[in-house]
C-alpha cells in the first residue's frame, strides 16, 4: 500500500489577503476562497487533513465498526478499512500531530522498559534519532544471542510504525549494537535488506 500523507481539501482555491474592510456579506460570498486572515487560520486548522493509509500487516485482525469506534475516542474524522486490510485515516492536522507525540511517547516508555529486562538483561541503553529511523543498542555482550538478534524486529516495528504515520513509509530503519566496554559496533542491521534475506532464503 502507498501512504498518502496529503492536505486535502481546498488548498488551490486559497488565497491570502491583508484586507480587512471587506463587507460581512462579501466575506461569507467568499468564503470558499479564504480571503480573510481568520477564515485562512480556520481552514489551516479545519480543513486540510492529513490522509494516511496503515499498510494491512499493521492493521491487523478488524473490523470496521471496530475502527469507527477507534476514530470516535480518537477524535479521528474517520478511519476507513480498504479491501485489501489496509486503513485509510483521515485526520486534523492537529490530530495528526498528536498522535505523533502519543506515538513517540510510546515507543520510548517500550525501549525504557526494554533496557535491562529479563527479556534483555544484557541491554544498558537505547538511544534514537528524533524520527526512530536510528537505533544504538548498548550492550554488555560480545556478540548477540538468539533473543538479541530477534530484537531488531521490534525495533524495525517501532521505527516502521512512526515511519507510516509521519508519512515516511519507505523509510530504512538502522540498528547498531554497540559493546558497552569498548564502544565497537559488534553488529549492525537495516530493515531494508529484510527483504532481500526473505528472497534469498526461498
Amino acid at each position: 500500500s502507498t501512504l498518502a500523507l496529503t492536505a486535502c481539501g481546498k488548498e488551490n482555491q486559497v488565497q491570502s489577503s491583508d484586507s480587512s474592510t471587506q463587507t460581512q456579506e462579501s466575506s461569507t460570498s467568499s468564503k470558499k476562497k479564504d480571503t480573510s486572515k481568520a477564515d485562512t487560520i480556520n481552514v489551516d486548522k479545519n480543513l486540510f487533513d492529513v490522509k494516511i493509509t496503515i499498510p494491512a500487516d499493521f492493521v491487523g485482525e478488524t473490523t470496521q465498526k471496530e475502527l469507527d469506534a477507534q476514530a470516535k475516542e480518537s477524535d479521528i474524522h474517520s478511519i476507513t478499512l480498504n479491501d485489501d486490510g489496509s486503513a485509510t485515516y483521515v485526520m486534523s492536522k492537529s490530530q495528526h500531530k498528536k498522535i505523533m507525540k502519543e506515538l513517540s511517547d510510546n515507543i520510548n516508555s517500550a525501549l525504557t522498559e526494554m533496557v535491562g529486562s529479563e527479556d534483555y538483561p544484557n541491554f544498558t541503553d537505547i538511544k534514537t534519532n528524533s524520527d526512530f529511523t536510528n537505533f544504538t543498542v548498548t550492550t554488555t555482550a560480545s556478540e548477540l544471542d538468539l533473543t538479541d538478534s530477534v530484537s531488531v524486529m521490534a525495533f524495525y516495528m517501532y521505527g516502521g510504525m512512526y515511519a507510516i504515520f509521519n508519512g515516511n513509509d519507505s523509510a530504512n530503519i538502522h540498528v547498531d549494537f554497540v559493546n558497552a566496554d569498548s564502544g565497537e559496533i559488534i553488529d549492525s542491521s537495516d530493515s531494508s535488506e529484510l527483504g532481500d534475506a526473505e528472497q534469498a532464503e526461498e
